[in-house]
């Protein structure tokens, strides 16, 4: 469940960015690379980088 709420911190913290500093994938590389950085994950096969640029990609360039 903490994972839930994290990718939830993650996901509002990106969505309350102005919408010129959330259009691009690079943008998006940015704010992972950060997030994965200051947020705790669990142990995982998976990259916190890359999960965290799953979650944000589909929502990159919406509004």
């Amino acid at each position: 469940m903490e994972e839930h709420e994290t990718r939830r911190k993650i996901i509002r913290e990106w969505m309350a960015l102005p919408k010129d500093k959330r259009h691009t994938a690079g943008q998006a590389e940015a704010f992972a690379k950060k997030a994965a950085q200051l947020n705790q994950f669990h142990r995982s096969r998976r990259d916190p980088y890359q999960k965290v640029m799953g979650w944000l990609l589909p929502r990159a360039g919406k509004s």
